[in-house]
């Protein structure tokens, strides 16, 4: 067998992939427990973590530095053990801890002026970061008011229609109203997206610059108590005028037919609520009563044309040319959490990682292409590991000494796997990322940061 990224396996390597597995293959249950989880996770962290690629997209280059080494990271262990302010000192360092303490979650946080394992040995208020990617998270549980299919940390694939317009949208105002080229996309596992936007502009915003771009990009606004979270103006600025273009592609075919959210009264009046018209309300709500014999996409239709022509024509000039449209942004428009986007310090799950409930891998996701991407074929950490096992045993029965025999028992691990595609993916966009930023840092010499 042979490790990713030129990491040798240790001599119990294949042991502890072939007991991870039978690990699993003996258990009955629908989540992964304890016991065999710890061996998987030994056995992904020996074999499939990409040491050398995730380092240097944290290092931003080939060569360790405070980039890298003054970056903090916290390990959440089995029993909800957590631990912050870990720092390693390049790709070995870190493989050797992964593989020491196993972690059951890895979340990155931001690059300090000083190691932060040497947190406890400043002075109080010397330790402080300095920079870190813009991030953004958003979560599946944000829409649970709106989607009809799934609620919690469940999702199907009618509900994934979120993320899949959250990443278009999103995406593309990062690239065109922000200029930022190196954003990263990862599945979080089980129930969202991440975003990592690495330019340099992006990491050296302070948390008032990173609120800006939250505000910049917020629509939905208030709780579940709030009835109409979304009052645009008229005229929609050009970056939403965008946004609207894919909500008018998958509003019809995500949220009427999808989940029916006029298909019943109690999804319906969340709609009727929106309007606040004390004609149109009832009119609406009496005429889709009596008709049981119309589905979402005729209502809305019905909708859309008595707000055009309502029963008060004064009341037409002050709401009912945008409410439609202000609804379709409510029901949606991405939903972030603004104040991980907005705290320099606060930390976000690590690429790569395991859910440890669904025991699938964070894997990268292709912006480009985020309508194929189907979260229920995302690899889970026992397949993994027997695709390397049903691997080994075809090439060890494979007899002869010929040259196609021995090239496919020296293949590295990841690439035996299902894994192999998300690392391929990242390994480029990380070629790519610190081509550019030593181009930049050749051309214009950053400004030197105090470190400790």
């Amino acid at each position: 067998m042979t490790a990713d990224v030129d990491m040798q396996l240790d001599p119990t390597s294949q042991r502890e992939i072939e007991a991870a597995a039978a690990a699993w293959e003996i258990a009955e249950r629908k989540e992964l427990q304890q016991d065999s989880l710890a061996l998987l996770l030994r056995a992904y962290y020996q074999s499939l973590f990409p040491y050398k690629p995730y380092f240097q997209w944290l290092n931003y280059g080939p060569v360790a530095g405070p980039t890298f080494q003054h970056r903090e990271f916290s390990f959440t262990l089995q029993n909800d053990i957590y631990i912050r302010f870990q720092s390693f000192k390049d790709a070995e360092d870190l493989r050797v801890e992964l593989l020491r303490m196993c972690p059951v979650k890895i979340d990155i946080g931001a690059i300090y002026n000083a190691k932060p394992k040497d947190k406890k040995t400043l002075r109080q208020g010397a330790f402080q970061p300095l920079e870190k990617e813009l991030v953004f998270d958003i979560d599946m549980t944000d829409y649970d008011e709106i989607r009809t299919c799934c609620s919690g940390g469940d999702i199907c694939l009618k509900c994934w229609d979120f993320m899949t317009v959250a990443i278009k949208i999103i995406d593309r105002a990062l690239r065109d109203d922000f200029g930022f080229k190196h954003r990263l996309w990862v599945y979080s596992g089980r129930r969202g997206v991440h975003c990592w936007v690495c330019d340099s502009r992006a990491r050296r915003l302070d948390n008032e610059g990173r609120k800006a771009v939250v505000g910049w990009l917020e629509v939905v606004k208030g709780g579940v108590q709030k009835t109409r979270k979304v009052q645009l103006p008229a005229t929609l600025p050009p970056s939403l005028q965008q946004a609207m273009h894919v909500l008018k592609e998958h509003f019809e075919e995500s949220i009427l037919r999808k989940q029916d959210v006029l298909g019943a009264p109690e999804q319906w009046r969340k709609v009727l609520d929106i309007i606040g018209d004390d004609n149109v309300r009832p009119a609406l709500g009496k005429q889709w009563s009596s008709d049981d014999t119309q589905d979402s996409v005729q209502r809305w239709a019905s909708l859309v044309k008595l707000l055009e022509n309502p029963p008060n024509p004064r009341a037409k000039r002050t709401y009912s040319s945008h409410i439609a449209r202000d609804i379709m942004f409510q029901y949606m428009y991405p939903r972030l959490d603004d104040k991980v986007t907005s705290q320099l310090n606060h930390l976000l799950k690590s690429p790569f990682c395991i859910h440890p409930k669904t025991g699938r891998v964070c894997v990268p996701i292709d912006a480009a292409t985020c309508e194929q991407f189907n979260p229920l074929k995302v690899p889970v950490i026992e397949d993994l590991i027997n695709e390397i096992n049903a691997f080994d045993k075809q090439a060890e029965s494979e007899a002869g000494s010929d040259s196609a025999a021995t090239a496919r028992r020296k293949v590295p691990d990841v690439e035996k796997t299902s894994l192999k595609p998300y690392v391929q993916m990242f390994k480029r966009f990380v070629s790519q990322l610190v081509k550019d930023e030593i181009k930049q840092n050749q051309a214009t010499p950053r400004h030197k940061q105090v470190y400790f």
